[in-house]
């Protein structure tokens, strides 16, 4: 009973992963394996089409530029906010702000810059009228793949600051007294400690970042209503029937192409945070 108990407890969560996530996830999968006829793999065509690699290409370009990105501001903002002391308003401040921005996407965020720097976006209008520079010359750049880039990275480098803040604060002081005690440079220490301790933190944070804009799929959703330029809305096309008619069984199968892709990135991420967390103990 007392290895049962706590178990109990679990109860809800697991019912609600049960119905919510495990069961919509494996009925999604099936349904890329079934035909008129039944059980068919037919449907694995899908995942070789010009179409369905442009949008994997597509969804993997935008993802890796914005975990990049946000992995490298977010570590610089790390390091600086890691050099003030812990309970320093600025550091709690931002913190608190990151736990908030990160989880800040969807329609809403899309909003906020179509109203911001859209077509008829406060920004645009003072910049058109005021100083004769229209940011939309070009093209409608934010209606765009290109234009998902600023809304990931508004929820990126916030995710990294939440990630990657405790590794590097778990960095010991002693460390660099050791190696300034041994004859060490500051330089010789982040290159001989420093860095290779940090890495496998920031490798999964970076990996984090990557599935974090690869599933994203409201915010892109709410900015790009034509097209199928990346997976998730390729999956929208498929079930929504833009030309007539749904196709379930596609959309199953590009569902199934994400779920490897995520798996695998996963695994790797799950196996560099319990080597990083060696060094936080």
């Amino acid at each position: 009973m007392k290895r049962i108990l706590p178990a109990l407890g679990l109860t809800p969560f697991a019912l609600y992963v049960l119905v919510f996530l495990a069961v919509p996830t494996v009925l999604a999968v099936a349904s890329g394996f079934t035909g008129d006829g039944g059980f068919t793999l037919a449907n694995l065509s899908v995942l070789t089409a010009p179409d369905t690699v442009q949008a994997f290409g597509a969804s993997v370009w935008v993802s890796a530029l914005t975990a990049v990105v946000g992995a490298l501001v977010g570590a610089i903002l790390c390091w600086a906010l890691a050099s003030l002391p812990e309970r320093a308003p600025i550091r709690r401040v931002v913190d608190a702000a990151s736990s908030v921005l990160a989880q800040f996407g969807g329609v809403m965020l899309a909003f906020a810059f179509i109203a911001t720097i859209g077509i008829q976006g406060v920004i645009t209008v003072v910049l058109r009228d005021r100083f004769d520079v229209d940011i939309f010359a070009s093209g409608v750049w934010l209606y765009e793949l290109p234009g998902l880039v600023l809304p990931y990275l508004y929820f990126q480098v916030p995710l990294m600051v939440i990630t990657f803040l405790p590794a590097v604060t778990a960095l010991k002081p002693g460390w660099a007294e050791a190696v300034a005690t041994l004859g060490g440079s500051n330089a010789a220490y982040w290159f001989r400690v420093g860095l290779p301790v940090l890495a496998p933190a920031f490798l999964g944070s970076l990996l984090l970042l990557f599935a974090n804009a690869f599933s994203s799929y409201a915010t892109a959703a709410a900015l790009i209503s034509q097209g199928s330029q990346i997976v998730p809305l390729e999956i929208r096309a498929a079930l929504i029937g833009e030309t007539g008619g749904s196709n379930a069984s596609s959309a199953g199968v590009l569902a199934l192409g994400m779920i490897v892709v995520m798996t695998l990135v996963m695994l790797v991420y799950g196996r560099l945070m319990a080597r990083a967390a060696r060094w936080q103990r």
